[in-house]
């Protein structure tokens, strides 16, 4: 049995295309259920803290799939990190401070006709960038109908329009 799987998946950083193929294709099947692990938020909201899963993930288990690393070692780390990411995700829905510290805070841009600009420095913003996100998310041209505008903490800009 352990000279199939030999054959089939071959050993260390020698391998075929075929062994490679093989285990892309388990690999594939391994990515998927990490995921349902991880939770659908971490392709979903694109904080930092989802970001991070989807980057350490792809570089971890790329290393399985060109033989970098031992295969079950591999897949024993990505488990691990998805399952760090899943408990402090349900960690952030009850403690709004560890949700804060994870994710961030959204930062205030314009409200009641007031440009924030300390808040626009401290997210890298220009006016240009502002005007184009109340155009993107609002669909206006002008702070005329706007009551508020925020950087989310996802780095979307979000508005608020004026009520009529």
């Amino acid at each position: 049995m352990e000279e199939l799987f030999l054959n089939i998946f071959g050993s260390g950083d020698v391998l075929t295309s075929g062994q490679m193929a093989a285990r892309a294709f388990i690999m594939f099947f391994i990515a998927l259920i990490l995921i349902r692990i991880s939770g659908m938020r971490s392709f979903g909201s694109k904080s930092a803290f989802d970001n991070i899963i989807v980057i350490m993930l792809g570089a971890i288990l790329s290393r399985a799939v060109v033989g970098a690393s031992p295969f079950i070692a591999t897949v024993s780390g990505a488990i691990t990190l998805c399952v760090i990411h899943r408990v402090l995700a349900i960690l952030s829905t009850r403690f709004h401070f560890l949700s804060d510290l994870l994710k961030g805070k959204d930062i205030i841009l314009y409200k009641d006709g007031n440009i924030q600009k300390a808040n626009m420095l401290r997210a890298d913003i220009t006016n240009g960038d502002l005007e184009e996100g109340i155009r993107l998310a609002a669909n206006v041209n002008s702070f005329e109908n706007v009551a508020e505008v925020r950087m989310e903490r996802s780095g979307q800009i979000s508005v608020v329009k004026r009520e009529a």
